[in-house]
């Protein structure tokens, strides 16, 4: 029997440090929110300036003329602080400069909880297409250069300093020269796959595939626990929903224990020789996830970190941190 929640209205936000979300904002009625390239710029600017002051890596972006697409993870102040100070700081400089009155935009954006694992790379793709397959630009030379969208910083064309393009590149090679090469490959390979509702949301079908693969369980009499808001595995989902069930009773570790957790990263990483920064940026480096898998372990297991504490004080995902405790765990 499957399991889907997929015919249920949208709930809570799902939202922690570190959680990776496809955040997807439209104008009213679909109404254009930038009507200029000076209003493209100011939106730009503040997404970038309040990325840096919240601490919210952003990894991939399209502005469009009606809509935004924006690949983030969620900082310490986390992703509805960040998106209110975005929306409504702009929407009233526009309203001012336009003369214009009402809401800008949709009274709610969608933000997706997303499985880094399986999804950056395909979201990372899907969101810097976006002005291809809207016709913005006529070619992939064009996408190269076009500057409403991070694929020209992750292409070396242009510069974002706010947007995290080294953390990109390490999905797709070790030097930069290589990592671009796949990574310009890969968008290559994309442009055929034209739109993808797959990537747009949550839930059960999105998950798998398409209706196809949902039939295939539910022939085989499969159980996959899925949520709407939830882009990701039964697994995935799971771990999610339970990290929020503990959000409350975990918000807020007590400052001895953040002061433990810092002592202990400092100290792992001063033994081996690990530079902090690169543990936090998510470097792939072997040896630098071999020392954040042990941390993870520490963390976790000793100190009695939740994973979402732990996956901050590392500077990666829940499902990261819970992947690599299930990988210890089958090692004993």
């Amino acid at each position: 029997m499957v399991r889907s929640n997929e015919a249920m209205p949208r709930g809570a936000r799902l939202d922690s440090p570190g959680t990776l979300h496809h955040v997807i904002v439209r104008g009213i009625e679909r109404r254009d929110i930038v009507y200029d390239d000076r209003d493209r710029k100011n939106l730009l600017t503040r997404m970038g300036d309040i990325a840096v002051e919240t601490e919210t890596p952003i990894y991939a972006w399209a502005l469009m003329n009606n809509h935004v697409h924006i690949l983030l993870r969620s900082g310490p102040r986390g992703l509805p602080t960040y998106m209110r100070r975005l929306l409504s700081g702009y929407a009233i400089w526009l309203n001012r400069r336009h003369e214009r009155h009402g809401h800008l935009f949709q009274n709610r954006y969608k933000s997706i909880v997303c499985e880094e694992d399986s999804y950056f790379k395909e979201l990372v793709r899907y969101i810097h297409l976006n002005p291809l397959r809207a016709g913005s630009v006529g070619d992939l030379g064009e996408l190269d250069r076009y500057a409403w969208s991070g694929h020209a910083v992750v292409m070396g064309r242009l510069q974002q300093k706010w947007q995290n393009d080294k953390y990109v590149l390490k999905w797709f090679g070790e030097t930069v020269g290589e990592a671009r090469r796949a990574y310009r490959k890969y968008i290559s390979e994309g442009v055929e796959k034209g739109q993808r509702p797959d990537l747009v949301g949550g839930g059960l079908v999105r998950s798998q595939g398409g209706w196809s693969a949902v039939k295939a369980m539910r022939h085989s009499g499969n159980i996959e626990k899925s949520d709407e808001r939830i882009l990701g595995s039964g697994g995935f989902v799971e771990t999610v929903l339970t990290q929020a069930d503990e959000k409350v009773r975990y918000q807020f570790p007590s400052g001895e224990l953040i002061r433990r957790a810092g002592e202990l990263i400092e100290k792992i990483c001063r033994e081996r020789e690990i530079n902090i920064d690169a543990l936090r940026s998510g470097s792939r480096v072997r040896e630098v996830s071999r020392v954040r898998s042990q941390l993870a372990g520490a963390l976790v297991q000793e100190l009695g970190l939740s994973l979402s504490e732990a996956a901050r004080q590392l500077g990666v995902t829940t499902s990261a941190i819970e992947n690599s405790l299930k990988r210890k765990k089958k090692k004993v």
